[in-house]
């Protein structure tokens, strides 16, 4: 059974595939049927860039307790990284607030 769970955002950063490194332009999380993990279901995250073709992807695939814990040590992370930005006066986007300049 197909779910047709999908989310799709902007990504920005890089990824690394069987070619090396390239940018990353968006984030794809599904739930559905793996392709490689010996799972019923299974929570997919791919990265990729668009317009580089198909080759361009770096892909995932989690049971749910797995992604669960992922979410929440990225939930982590990520308050622990603010914080950290925000002391050395930055803000969470890399934009130095004081000169607009990226940090």
């Amino acid at each position: 059974m197909c779910t047709s769970i999908v989310e799709v955002v902007r990504a920005s950063g890089a990824g690394k595939g069987g070619d090396g490194w390239f940018d990353l332009t968006h984030s794809v999380v599904s739930y559905d049927h793996p392709h490689h993990a010996l799972l019923e279901e299974a929570i997919t995250i791919d990265f990729v860039n668009r317009a580089l073709g198909p080759d361009a992807r770096v892909a995932v695939e989690l049971t749910l307790d797995s992604a669960k814990e992922l979410s929440a040590a990225l939930v982590k992370a990520i308050a622990a990284a603010e914080i950290e930005e925000s002391a050395r006066g930055h803000s969470p986007n890399g934009f130095n607030p004081g000169t607009g300049a990226k940090s």
